[in-house]
């Protein structure tokens, strides 16, 4: 049986990669699939891991219709035994459903791998729709550090290294972003989330506040 299944994690537990590694898996046995992602690190039209990992993918946009993609390429005599779908914390309600409408109808597996939460602590429009959705929900067991060293459990965003809980919920950032810059993502403990005490404000940064792109996801 086909199922929707939903990986999640924080930022930096390692979703890239382990999506990148299923599609590897799959691809191996003989199964044919379709790499989807939005608002990757590397830019448009690429799914990468923060190893160094990066593939072409199909980018998904507000317009991409997931049951469209899958039949078209079936009548083109194309093989869609599953999918992988990178990022999944940006598609909309709808595309999460139209997800679950190939699983159900079009006999093909879907990988969605994504973060749940924003820098706020309230859930992305996707995986709220995923979680409500999913067959399985795996929550991936690397484990992002926060900068005091316990279990980072959620998604901060800093402006010149000072936390924000206000703005757009999505913000693209960068990797290893310059002390000058002025966005950048952290992953914290809920204790330093809540007070919000990042790496440098702690006075802690030797201790690699792991600064990440909140659109990467990963």
């Amino acid at each position: 049986m086909a199922e929707l299944v939903f990986f999640c994690g924080t930022m930096d537990c390692g979703k890239s990669t382990l999506a990148l590694q299923m599609h590897h898996n799959h691809q191996a046995r003989g199964r044919g699939g379709v790499l989807f992602t939005r608002n990757d690190r590397a830019g448009e039209h690429r799914l990468s891991s923060r190893l160094g990992l990066s593939v072409p993918a199909h980018e998904v946009t507000d317009s991409t219709d997931f049951w469209d993609e899958v039949v078209a390429r079936r009548t083109e005599g194309r093989r869609v035994d599953f999918l992988i779908c990178d990022e999944a914390q940006f598609y909309s309600a709808e595309q999460v459903d139209q997800l679950g409408r190939v699983v159900d109808e079009l006999g093909a597996d879907v990988f969605a791998f994504g973060i749940t939460t924003d820098f706020r602590t309230r859930l992305f429009a996707g995986s709220a729709r995923l979680l409500e959705l999913a067959d399985r929900v795996e929550t991936l067991q690397v484990q992002a550090l926060c900068w005091c060293g316990a279990r980072a459990t959620h998604n901060a965003r800093t402006v010149h290294g000072v936390m924000v809980v206000e703005g757009a919920q999505v913000v693209v950032g960068d990797v290893d972003v310059p002390d000058e810059d002025a966005v950048g993502y952290e992953v914290l403990c809920r204790r330093h989330h809540r007070m919000r005490t990042t790496a440098r404000t702690s006075g802690a940064a030797a201790l690699s506040p792991q600064t990440l792109d909140l659109a990467a996801g990963d």
